[in-house]
């Protein structure tokens, strides 16, 4: 059993990974902001801080041996909307936290980068080893605690993830993204827009990006950088898959957006991962959640829209 240490942990992602460090008998400390709402369970190894990241100096690390660092302004648009609160939760906090993980003896720093720290590439396979070219201020913070974690690997075992654009369930569900959006276009509308469509999104389902962090926590030795996703397909596929799965009309509009995001995984499964999810499951579980009353379309979902609500008054 490790004492683990996870921010962001009531985000899209934390929701999925806290009860299943707590099912692997883990003792979990979980911080989170809570702007979306807290919907981890109630659990004897789980204690839940509503706290800002941003006041690194009272984060309880005492005795903790490993840190999940998930906590960030999420996705461009919402890294564009304040770009000072970006760069202080996404990029200066994460700086404090690193620093201060080591004084307190923490032996494992696991943090969640993104795939799209790459820029636009015209590279068929998107490495680890090509160069960083971030065009938001969302990609540019991630950027930066990358190399500021990395600078710290000759104390604490540093693992970063980057990891393609999540799709699937979770407690506390985006529909924000696109395989989640374009899913619950077709199934309450029947009706897909599509901006472009050209654009090639990588994937990786929730379940698989999960199952990573617990494999990594697992093993502290495999170090360094690892691209996460398994799934390069474009928007127009994803309509596609939805279209003749659920009879929706698929319409195409004309995009100004340029961004085309390809990554390869060989690295990361070259240590034995195997992810064992896709697409077409992620799809298949919001229809049948849907379909079962236990998925709703809120405002909340909606990472842009509830912040501009609710979180930068």
């Amino acid at each position: 059993m490790k004492k683990i240490l996870v921010t962001g942990a009531c985000g899209y992602k934390g929701s999925v990974l806290v009860p299943k460090l707590l099912n692997e008998g883990h003792q979990v400390i979980a911080i989170d902001t809570q702007w979306f709402g807290n919907f981890l369970p109630t659990h004897p190894n789980l204690t839940v801080v509503k706290h800002d990241v941003r006041f690194t100096n009272t984060i309880p690390l005492k005795g903790v041996d490993t840190i999940i660092h998930l906590a960030s302004i999420a996705n461009d648009p919402c890294g564009d909307l304040n770009p000072k609160l970006t760069w202080e939760v996404s990029a200066l906090a994460t700086m404090q936290l690193a620093d201060y993980a080591v004084r307190a003896g923490v032996q494992q720093f696991i943090y969640a980068s993104s795939g799209s720290v790459y820029g636009i590439k015209d590279e068929e396979h998107v490495t680890e080893e090509l160069t960083l070219e971030p065009i938001s201020e969302y990609n540019k913070t991630k950027m930066v605690a990358e190399r500021v974690l990395l600078s710290y690997q000759d104390k604490m075992a540093v693992q970063i993830v980057r990891p393609a654009t999540v799709c699937g369930l979770s407690p506390r569900m985006r529909l924000d993204v696109a395989v989640n959006m374009l899913t619950m276009q077709a199934i309450k509308r029947g009706k897909i827009t599509v901006f472009g469509g050209k654009q090639s999104r990588p994937n990786i389902h929730m379940q698989d990006i999960t199952d990573l962090y617990l494999f990594l926590l697992d093993r502290p030795e495999v170090t360094g950088v690892y691209n996460a996703g398994f799934e390069n397909i474009t928007i127009e596929d994803i309509a596609q898959i939805l279209a003749e799965r659920t009879g929706a009309e698929v319409v195409s509009t004309p995009s100004n957006d340029p961004r085309s995001y390809r990554i390869n995984s060989d690295k990361l499964l070259a240590t034995g991962f195997k992810p064992k999810y896709t697409v077409a499951d992620a799809i298949e579980q919001i229809i049948e959640a849907y379909n079962n009353k236990e998925l709703e379309e809120k405002d909340r979902w909606y990472n842009l829209k509830w912040m501009e609500a609710n979180c930068l008054a």
